[in-house]
């Protein structure tokens, strides 16, 4: 777990290398279950195949968090995108046991890519 602003700097990097830059088609493709979702502590983006990042959250349980609905699919469907232009980065983090520095973490993470779909930005501290 990152110590430092700039281990959290360097983890985000990471992280957003990960969410972002991944080929789309190694990203998991929409299902009714989301079987393909680990049950597991995770970041995450949903993507679309040419506008790129439209949301990223963090959760305690990826599969839970999509099967149980989420609003970036409304959204996107509102916005009439192809659900097969649309599909789920993911990357497992296991120090879920600290909020704060988590928090931390996704708040770089939004800033730095600033996805249509996040309401809301949280500012530099």
């Amino acid at each position: 777990m990152p110590t430092n602003d700039s281990d959290l700097q360097a983890q985000a990097r990471h992280i957003i290398d990960e969410i972002a830059f991944i080929p789309f088609e190694q990203c998991q493709p929409l299902t009714r279950d989301f079987k393909s979702l680990p049950p597991r502590p995770g970041i995450y983006a949903v993507r679309h195949r040419n506008d790129g990042l439209l949301y990223i959250g963090k959760t305690k349980n990826l599969r839970g968090r999509f099967s149980g609905g989420h609003k970036a699919f409304l959204w996107a469907w509102l916005d009439k995108y192809d659900d097969e232009d649309v599909r789920i980065a993911v990357q497992i983090i296991s120090h879920w046991e600290n909020p704060a520095l988590l928090l931390e973490l996704e708040a770089i993470i939004l800033r730095a890519t600033e996805p249509p779909y996040n309401v809301q930005i949280p500012m530099e501290i």
